[in-house]
């Protein structure tokens, strides 16, 4: 049995715990939270909202909100893990199948953009699908228009200007700078909120281009997030992916970070313990160029290319430990 069957192993904290707030999109985001809830009821996760592809893209273009998905994920990662819960995140992460226009949508994305119209905000209505849920914790949009994804791509003899997160994705040249469309896109005042309260912050892991970097390019969420005194993580993806970062090394993503992101401070940085001997110069750069510490530990699951829940759970609570902020009898 996986050990992510297995959540009681690790014990419930008591009261609410530290105030976490993750940041990403996708399945990055959704095995951060995973972790994260194990350690914490006072958990936030801020998503991206860029994404154009699949029933997320009909829905943003039909209806011209933001796209459900990674919002819907987010949420299915903090259902409980009681029949209630586990009965609703198999509802909203259900696909139809069909010959009609429903197929390919997700329940969970027709019910958040329903919740969108009926209270015509969207906090709001993600409010409302968590205490649907049950929830262990707040889900908020990194912004509140949605985005364009644009990059600049060096292929063979040639540079391209890249729009939109579905072809991003899938790039076969390599990724030299990325940026917003609109530039400067408001924040919700409720993430800035949340990034003001957090005792932690966690970037990762996920999508290097489409789901992490995004909330370091919207102005006033980079500020909030580099004027923070809380503990900042970075959660560095356990290998390159076979899209947009097919080329990049884990360190090569650290120097794009920095590169993006120049007044960026981190805590700590942290990766599988078996990227440190293919790449041992990761803790340098995290250092020189973040000031911050590299926490190596086992991540890997036994399914390829995914973060084990509770060994990521396990490293957070070290690093949490270590910070002086630890899981113990205060709470």
């Amino acid at each position: 049995m996986e050990t992510e069957d297995l959540p009681q192993i690790i014990p419930a904290v008591k009261d609410k715990g530290p105030k976490i707030v993750s940041f990403g999109g996708g399945h990055g985001l959704y095995s951060a939270l995973r972790a994260f809830r194990l350690l914490t009821e006072s958990l936030t996760a801020v998503v991206t909202v860029a994404d154009d592809g699949g029933s997320s893209g009909r829905l943003r273009d039909e209806l011209g909100g933001l796209p459900p998905g990674d919002l819907r994920m987010a949420l299915a990662a903090l259902c409980d893990d009681g029949n209630w819960g586990k009965t609703w995140r198999d509802v909203i992460q259900h696909r139809f199948d069909s010959d009609g226009e429903l197929s390919g949508h997700s329940v969970g994305n027709l019910l958040i953009s329903a919740l969108w119209q009926i209270h015509g905000d969207h906090v709001a209505g993600l409010d409302w699908m968590a205490k649907l849920l049950r929830a262990h914790g707040r889900v908020l949009p990194m912004s509140s228009v949605p985005l364009t994804i644009e990059a600049d791509v060096k292929f063979p003899g040639s540079f391209q200007v890249v729009r939109g997160q579905s072809v991003l994705a899938s790039t076969l040249g390599h990724v030299e700078t990325v940026r917003l469309d609109p530039p400067v896109p408001p924040a919700r005042h409720e993430t800035i909120e949340a990034v003001a309260e957090a005792d932690v912050l966690n970037l990762g892991p996920g999508s290097w281009y489409t789901s992490v970097m995004p909330h370091l390019l919207v102005p006033s969420l980079a500020e909030a997030i580099e004027r923070s005194s809380a503990v900042k993580s970075l959660t560095l993806n356990l290998s390159s992916s076979d899209g947009e970062t097919r080329d990049l090394s884990l360190s090569e993503h650290l120097v794009s970070l920095h590169r993006h992101a120049p007044s960026l401070e981190l805590s700590y940085v942290l990766v599988d313990e078996a990227a440190t001997l293919v790449e041992p110069d990761l803790e340098r750069c995290a250092r020189e160029m973040f000031n911050a510490k590299l926490w190596a530990r086992p991540l890997h699951s036994r399914r390829a290319g995914q973060h084990d829940t509770l060994k990521l759970a396990a490293c957070y609570r070290d690093m949490l430990v270590d910070a002086g902020i630890g899981v113990d009898e205060q709470w």
